[in-house]
């Protein structure tokens, strides 16, 4: 009778991202995981404690790429803008595990790191306080709306095309934009989006 295979977290976590990238948050089990790995479940309970344990590696692993140094010298605003963009380009490799990095950020060290960076930033930049917690959670906020909304609702996708050819006289305005919408890449609508909600966030400092 074959030995039982050994199992590492490295190969459980790459496992269940196949499996999350595969089959969505939904489909995210100890079952699922076990069948991917080619064990039972039980066998797969020797090494994680359940969902949550899965769930955790799997930050883990989307975030590894992330890297949180930035250049200590450089303007609080390119320093935000980088952090921003990587994590981004994680988050987008992965549209499935964008709930679970909210969910567990505070238990990855990859996103403890980057928030940190995040906040020296900010800090430098002159928020302190309650206006830091705002700024922090605003750029997350639009980081992660905007990945989750090029997902499910990318401008290139059928959504504008129907737009774009609603009737204008009573949908003037609307057509219109998702005509010019046509012209506008993920990368520049991200990155205009990011520079817009920077802007506002110098302004606040005035404030």
């Amino acid at each position: 009778m074959p030995r039982p295979r050994s199992l590492s977290p490295a190969v459980i976590a790459h496992a269940a991202l196949t499996v999350l990238d595969r089959e969505g948050a939904v489909g995210l089990s100890m079952r699922t995981v076990a069948a991917e790995l080619g064990v039972s479940t039980m066998a797969l309970y020797k090494y994680v404690t359940g969902r949550q344990h899965l769930e955790r590696l799997v930050v883990e692993l989307v975030l590894d790429p992330v890297e949180a140094e930035v250049p200590p010298a450089a303007p609080w605003a390119d320093r935000v803008t980088l952090l921003v963009l990587r994590l981004r380009d994680a988050a987008s490799a992965h549209p499935p595990a964008i709930p679970l990095l909210l969910a567990h950020r505070q238990t990855a060290t990859r996103s403890l790191q980057w928030m940190e960076s995040m906040l020296a930033a900010l800090t430098d930049a002159g928020f302190t306080g309650r206006k830091r917690v705002v700024a922090q959670r605003t750029v997350v906020n639009y980081l992660i709306g905007a990945v989750q909304t090029e997902y499910l609702a990318a401008l290139a996708a059928a959504g504008t095309e129907a737009m774009a050819a609603l009737p204008t006289d009573s949908f003037p305005h609307l057509a219109s934009t998702a005509r010019a919408a046509r012209t506008v890449s993920p990368a520049d609508e991200f990155r205009q989006g990011l520079a817009i909600v920077l802007d506002g966030l110098t302004a606040a400092l005035r404030n």
